[in-house]
């Protein structure tokens, strides 16, 4: 049975959208059908994350407004076989998305794919709400940062609250993505501990995503960082939370301060 994922924040330039892409990667690579959907009507990254920009014909507006079918918009990744892509539209604004037509397009996806990733525009107006609508789980995407947790916590708020599963009563599985870690800033206490955020949050973390240029690489060569470099310290924590989402049970490692030779050969001489 086919399983909607939102990916959301509260906050924007927290990674969520490569967080999405990443995922989606991630998943496909264990034989998953994946279909990535970009519900930022208008400003439109999701495509060039997945280096698929220059292949864009058709767009989720475009479907919803019966201007093309969905297999015209859908992209197929071509590192990928089993990853797919749904474009935003460029030109248009959100208040083109309607409730009925995301409903019919998520409607079609369930009976293509086994994972539906939606990449929520940040915040919580109209766009977000409609990509969370559907979902029967959440990644939360959060930086370590006071901020991002408050914004995030009020994202909780809403899945509770404004999705199908919370009106039918159910409970929607929510987890954390804690991004852009940094273990230095952490030592000296110049960002939040992963304690104090989930303390704050008390929902599950399912992965912490260290600092990285690897990931600001990826996406300006349009990989995800799970295809472009499968062992770097992001690729590795996405692919474990990846691997979290499919129900496998995994300790989560809190990155650490890499130290050189130098370093531990001046600290051993001090002491």
């Amino acid at each position: 049975m086919a399983k909607v994922l939102v990916v959301t924040s509260g906050k924007g330039g927290v990674g969520k959208t490569t967080s999405t892409a990443a995922l989606g990667a991630a998943l496909a690579k264990t034989g998953q059908n994946v279909v990535v959907v970009d519900f930022d009507v208008g400003l439109r990254n999701l495509d060039l994350v997945m280096g698929a920009e220059r292949r864009v014909v058709f767009d989720l507006i475009n479907v919803i407004q019966g201007d093309a079918k969905l297999a015209q918009a859908l992209i197929r990744d071509k590192r990928c076989e089993t990853l797919s892509i749904l474009p935003a539209s460029q030109t248009r604004d959100k208040d083109a998305l309607t409730a009925e037509g995301v409903a019919q397009v998520m409607e079609e996806l369930r009976e293509k794919f086994d994972w539906i990733l939606c990449d929520s525009p940040a915040g919580i107006e109209r766009g977000a709400q409609l990509a969370m609508h559907h979902a029967d789980m959440a990644v939360v995407v959060t930086n370590p940062e006071v901020s991002s947790v408050r914004d995030s916590d009020r994202i909780i708020g809403m899945l509770d609250s404004t999705t199908v599963k919370a009106k039918n009563g159910e409970k929607m599985e929510k987890f954390l993505l804690l991004t852009r870690y940094d273990p230095a800033r952490a030592a000296r206490g110049e960002m939040l501990s992963t304690e104090d955020v989930l303390e704050i949050l008390s929902i599950p973390l399912i992965g912490i995503i260290p600092e990285s240029e690897e990931v600001l690489r990826a996406s300006n060569v349009g990989a995800p960082v799970t295809l472009s470099n499968p062992e770097s310290a992001p690729s590795r924590a996405y692919l474990d939370a990846a691997r979290r989402l499919m129900g496998e049970k995994l300790e989560i490692q809190v990155p650490v301060e890499r130290k050189g030779l130098f370093d531990w050969l001046f600290k051993k001489r001090v002491a």
